[in-house]
């Protein structure tokens, strides 16, 4: 049940009272048109009020009767403000961020725009006594969901136990000329040569094995838009197997065939889901399929 107090006309609270005994978390999610993402977000960043007291446990015990208050405020966005960085989800563990085409995921040199940089910059502005350890890595050119650790321990468990924690993991690409069948499966093995360019073997080369899923969103004569899920998370996986299938990423300058309708690697990471490292939750990210790569697809 919502109800409207004089504390929400401050624009800052939005007020339900429980109407039968639940965990704090089933009943938000009962009450509050947000998704578990969000709501868990909110939680963490101590947005939860129940009977005018701050609680951030997501089985907090409630009590019919109880009022329950739910911040509004955007707590995420304020003090961080970055053209090639957002921040999706954050807790006192880790960060999910989506970052924009342009920037490394870390450092590479002493002055190179990365998301990492980025990040502490924000933890130090915001008093956080932490900074982002780098568990994978998205290239410069490519864009989409990532994320990051905010202590050693959170970041050495996602390392060692990286393919067990993920669990989904998908990617949507703009390819060159028309893809058929309409979903497949891309299996071989990749090695890097002396030049650090990654190629592929139907054998194995002493290279690792790599295996990707493909589903056909869309087509014309001239490209395809693909949904690519990963089974394993090789250097430069997806764009060689899209080379390999003879339908590279378009605007791929290392692995394509010069065809660069947008201008930019059409490579989003547009799906990320893990178990907490930390909590055992089930943590499900997703963001649009990019406005360009769309509007290719328009009749």
């Amino acid at each position: 049940m919502r109800i409207n107090t004089g504390e929400q006309q401050h624009g800052d609270y939005e007020h339900y009272v429980v109407d039968e005994p639940a965990p704090l978390l089933e009943f938000l999610l009962k009450q509050v048109p947000q998704s578990r993402t969000k709501i868990k977000a909110t939680l963490q960043g101590r947005g939860i009020k129940v009977n005018g007291k701050v609680v951030t446990q997501f089985d907090y015990s409630l009590e019919t009767g109880m009022k329950v208050a739910v911040s509004k405020s955007k707590r995420n966005q304020q003090g961080f403000k970055s053209r090639y960085v957002k921040i999706v989800y954050e807790d006192r563990w880790l960060v999910v961020v989506e970052k924009q085409v342009g920037i490394l995921s870390m450092a590479a040199g002493h002055s190179s725009l990365n998301v990492k940089s980025v990040l502490d910059d924000y933890f130090r502005k915001s008093h956080q006594k932490c900074t982002a350890h780098v568990v994978h890595r998205l290239d410069r050119d490519t864009s989409g969901l990532m994320v990051y650790a905010k202590d050693l321990e959170t970041e050495q468990i996602l390392e060692h136990n990286w393919h067990q924690i993920v669990y989904d993991r998908r990617y949507v690409a703009v390819v060159s000329g028309e893809v058929e069948p309409d979903e497949g499966t891309i299996q071989n093995w990749l090695k890097d040569n002396k030049a650090y360019v990654t190629y592929s073997s139907p054998v194995d080369n002493g290279g690792k094995l790599a295996i990707t899923h493909f589903h056909v969103l869309a087509r014309t004569t001239e490209h395809s838009l693909v949904e690519y899920k990963l089974e394993t998370g090789r250097k430069n996986q997806i764009r060689v197997h899209s080379a390999d299938m003879g339908h590279p990423v378009c605007g791929d300058t290392k692995y394509g065939n010069g065809d660069d309708p947008l201008h930019r690697l059409c490579l989003h990471a547009w799906l990320l889901c893990f178990t907490h490292p930390r909590t055992g939750e089930r943590m499900e990210f997703d963001t649009p399929v990019p406005t360009a790569f769309r509007q290719l697809f328009k009749n």
